[in-house]
């Protein structure tokens, strides 16, 4: 049975589900915007819990389009997965790192037995993803095949967000 996707206008750090996604970068220290909100939510232990990961390359826990998952510690979430959208530049391999991202947290959320997962909108912040275009790829990650899933929220801070992805959700 296929997850049932969920769009909503809220606060991701406040969701009580398996796991909430965090839009972050490649070294996993925290940072702005989604990133920056999450480790001040779940308190100095995720930042610890970062650090412990290891680095596959001088700097970086986690490359672009790939996640990692670590406790929620003070979220609701039980589990914070985090994982790295690219910085949009209009090119194709945007797109194939952009579902990349959505698809290794959803993969990493199967692995773990996890059953509902909440999404911000990945890269639409700073890194300055055209929303519409980035709505529609998360929504096709999620209707792509059945993961195992009760739930998929994306979970998005304003309007204009909001209105991109119910309309990619039809």
């Amino acid at each position: 049975m296929a997850a049932r996707i969920e769009v909503l206008r809220g606060d991701l750090t406040q969701q009580a589900v398996d796991a909430i996604v965090n839009a972050a970068n490649e070294k996993l220290l925290g940072g702005g915007g989604v990133d920056g909100a999450i480790h001040r939510a779940a308190g100095p232990e995720l930042l610890e819990a970062c650090r412990k990961l290891p680095e596959v390359q001088p700097g970086v826990r986690c490359p672009t389009g790939e996640a990692r998952i670590t406790p929620g510690f003070g979220l609701r979430a039980r589990h914070v997965i985090h994982t790295v959208g690219p910085v949009y530049r209009g090119r194709p391999t945007d797109a194939v790192l952009l579902r990349s991202a959505y698809r290794s947290a959803l993969e990493l959320a199967v692995e773990h037995g996890l059953r509902s997962v909440a999404f911000p909108a990945i890269s639409c912040g700073v890194y300055g993803y055209p929303l519409d275009e980035a709505a529609a790829i998360s929504i096709s990650v999620v209707r792509d095949r059945d993961w195992a899933l009760d739930e998929v929220r994306f979970v998005l801070f304003s309007n204009d967000v909001l209105s991109a992805w119910k309309r990619a959700l039809g």
